[in-house]
């Protein structure tokens, strides 16, 4: 794989995991952990950079990525966890949040306020460009990887360079409750669940196969050693503009109030644009998200319709792409809060199950394991979840699931991993092995 090759599919990489939730994010954790902003950081790079990368490399385990992989712990399992992952970070959630974000970002500075009206006509036009691009799959690497994505590096780059110089010298902010009450590091980790990165790795890594396999590559170890070495410059990219966003939050000196009805990282990166070059600035981070959030959503719609397309053959992926754009065209119009609130405990029950499947996958593509020890964990961890979150939201009184070990980090599911992935290894002893 030539060099020039894995950049464009690094790139392409880099442009569809960075959308909405890494441009909001980063800024408000910044902002917000004061003095605790390394480990912070740190802690969201790990589910934000780290996790998604891993998801991208165990996807290219299997020839055919995580559907073959899947289908060898169980068919049923593939399915249900295939759907439930692509319609999350597609139509219901991920995909709606780009538009919101890029109209909060990109056209509300320009108005006297917000209004339904202008949220709809935008995210009209803005669903239009992505369905145009994402009809055209094969040419998806070249669009994105060539062109959109340095566009957005070089633009991205001059904010947070500028805003490095003008901040160096400022003093880190007053550091909120949330992260003087709980372990700053746990705090990154899990806010940085909101990105939906591990999960939409799960679906770009197809994707990303897809792109090399379009050079002439075709053999399993090569398909694996290319994916490796765009997914990591794709995390390196990652990784050094989310530390780059939460710096320069982290220093900002505010002399405004946050507005009551603005999301905080939306608001930040627009006072730091404005104070870095002025109206220039609130221009020039319009772009930045425009171009972040169209590239996301291009690549969110053509991972979910080309899953549908293989799960559904008589549906073509051309009506599915403009299936899963009207819903998302709909759903968008709640609004970004809307959104983002309504992805928080569906979150919070997806993730644990999602990072536990990659992990298991990996385990098992280096120590053969009996499908039992894959099963018996995902499940525990399923169930697991689905309380903790009922719990946590009081739609039930459970109160001795705080008692699990690391349920106080809201790690609680990662003994659940350890201990039904041995209970179930020892159960299989002499059952066949799943090889990958």
């Amino acid at each position: 794989m030539r060099t020039k090759d894995i950049f464009i599919i690094g790139f392409m990489l880099f442009a569809m995991f960075f959308g909405a939730g890494n441009l909001i994010f980063p800024p408000a954790l910044g902002f917000q952990s004061g003095e605790f902003f390394w480990p912070a950081i740190l802690g969201f790079i790990l589910t934000g950079v780290g996790l998604p990368l891993l998801s991208v490399i165990v996807g290219s385990i299997s020839e055919h990525g995580y559907k073959e992989s899947l289908n060898k712990i169980h068919p049923l399992y593939s399915i249900i966890f295939l759907v439930m992952i692509y319609l999350t970070i597609g139509p219901f959630f991920a995909i709606p949040r780009t538009a919101t974000t890029a109209y909060e970002m990109g056209v509300v500075p320009f108005l006297n306020q917000s209004n339904g009206l202008s949220l709809f006509i935008f995210s009209v036009l803005f669903f239009l460009l992505v369905l145009w691009i994402a009809l055209s799959p094969a040419n998806l690497s070249n669009s994105i990887g060539k062109y959109l994505t340095p566009t957005l590096l070089v633009v991205i780059l001059l904010l947070i360079f500028r805003a490095l110089i003008m901040y160096w010298t400022n003093t880190p902010q007053t550091t909120a409750v949330a992260f003087t009450s709980e372990i700053p590091f746990i705090k990154g980790f899990t806010e940085g669940y909101l990105t939906m990165d591990a999960i939409g790795a799960i679906a770009f890594s197809i994707i990303v196969l897809n792109s090399i396999r379009s050079l002439g590559i075709t053999n399993k170890k090569d398909l694996l050693i290319g994916t490796i070495k765009s997914a990591v410059l794709a995390a390196a990219l990652l990784g050094s503009i989310y530390g780059g966003l939460g710096w320069i939050s982290n220093r900002v000196a505010l002399s405004t109030v946050f507005p009551a009805n603005q999301n905080a990282g939306t608001f930040l990166l627009q006072y730091i644009s404005n104070e870095a070059f002025g109206s220039f600035g609130i221009m020039l981070l319009g772009v930045i998200v425009f171009l972040a959030c169209l590239t996301t959503a291009t690549g969110l719609i053509a991972a979910v319709s080309e899953y549908f397309n293989s799960l559904i053959p008589s549906i073509s992926y051309k009506t599915f792409a403009i299936i899963f754009t009207l819903i998302s065209l709909v759903l968008a119009n709640q609004g970004l809060d809307q959104v983002i609130e309504t992805s928080v405990p569906i979150l919070s029950i997806i993730y644990p199950i999602s990072i536990s499947t990659v992990l298991l996958i990996a385990f098992a593509f280096f120590v053969p394991s009996p499908r039992i020890s894959l099963l018996l964990p995902l499940l525990l961890i399923t169930v697991e979840s689905l309380l903790s979150v009922a719990h946590k939201s009081d739609w039930l009184t459970l109160s001795w699931i705080e008692y699990l070990p690391l349920y106080g980090y809201q790690l609680e599911w990662v003994p659940l991993l350890i201990v039904g992935c041995i209970a179930g290894y020892l159960a299989g002893w002499k059952q066949p092995r799943i090889n990958y």
